[in-house]
């Protein structure tokens, strides 16, 4: 870290995800009733969901794509942030009692306290909700994060309050809060998305899994290979399609696009953002927020 054209700019955050789906319909129906977003723009094969104005998931129809094979890389999960638990415990009493099959779990980590689903079409949905910065632990540089028990039934009778529980919390917005990926090893995965990119590395388990972030947030994006060991580049095939970044301004923009390019990575401009893929043919596009 020589200088802070080598970072992202503090003020980076997540866009939208764009997902290739096979039942436009059916997963429409899951992300807005049952997920509890909003639909804010359709036009053909392409709806975007989000809360308050704000896209969060996007959904295009490619019927001709198929499922990649298991331990390929690809999205593990998006994680949708609210700004309240009672927010959260809204959407999260609309999974259980619309989509229970869909849970695979839950957990406290410090930071967050988060809740795991997964779609009809098999992509990762993490919703969570994060404590106050002032209340997150840092040593050397590195967040501390756990996965303690976190009881959902519990989590539901304390913070589902009757106005969220009859959708007097639907105004408020939310945002992706990072995005997980599968990927085939994290050394790649560190070259890329720290030295290449600029993101901070925040925390790394056992080289399993890598977490980074700009601005010194817990984590934007991770990485792990829990899945997905020695995964190649990816073929077309349902799942994620793209990870939007959204960067404050136009010399940031400018400085990544350098900064890719130094470390000889193709990047396509088309005067409104830089698209690029990571080595494992992730797509990723950034603009300016």
């Amino acid at each position: 870290m020589t200088d802070a054209s080598d970072r992202l700019a503090a003020d980076t955050a997540m866009g939208a995800v764009t997902l290739l789906v096979g039942d436009l319909d059916a997963m429409t129906r899951f992300y807005r009733d049952v997920v509890t977003l909003e639909v804010i723009g359709a036009d053909g094969d392409t709806v975007t969901l989000g809360r308050a104005g704000h896209p969060i998931v996007v959904l295009e129809h490619s019927p001709a794509l198929r499922h990649a094979p298991r331990g390929s890389a690809g999205l593990f999960h998006t994680a949708i942030l609210f700004e309240s638990q009672p927010a959260l415990a809204a959407a999260v009493a609309s999974v259980a009692s619309r989509a229970p099959q869909t849970f695979t779990g839950s957990a406290d980590h410090l930071v967050s306290q988060a809740f795991y689903f997964t779609d009809p079409e098999g992509n990762g949905i993490e919703l969570y909700w994060d404590r106050l910065r002032t209340e997150w632990s840092w040593t050397h540089g590195k967040i501390e994060m756990s996965s303690l028990f976190l009881d959902p039934t519990a989590f539901l009778r304390e913070h589902l309050t009757e106005d969220a529980a009859t959708g007097g919390t639907s105004h408020e917005a939310a945002s992706v809060g990072h995005v997980h990926l599968s990927v085939g090893d994290v050394a790649t995965a560190r070259a890329f998305y720290v030295d290449a990119l600029g993101f901070d590395e925040t925390a790394d388990y056992r080289g399993s899994a890598l977490f980074v972030s700009a601005g010194g947030y817990h984590h934007h994006m991770a990485m792990n290979v829990w899945n997905s060991r020695g995964a190649g580049p990816r073929m077309p095939a349902l799942g994620l399609g793209r990870v939007d970044l959204a960067l404050p301004g136009a010399d940031d923009l400018g400085e990544l696009g350098e900064r890719l390019r130094h470390h000889g990575i193709a990047v396509r401009d088309d005067g409104r953002g830089l698209a690029f893929d990571d080595p494992w043919k992730n797509a990723v596009l950034a603009t300016v927020a």
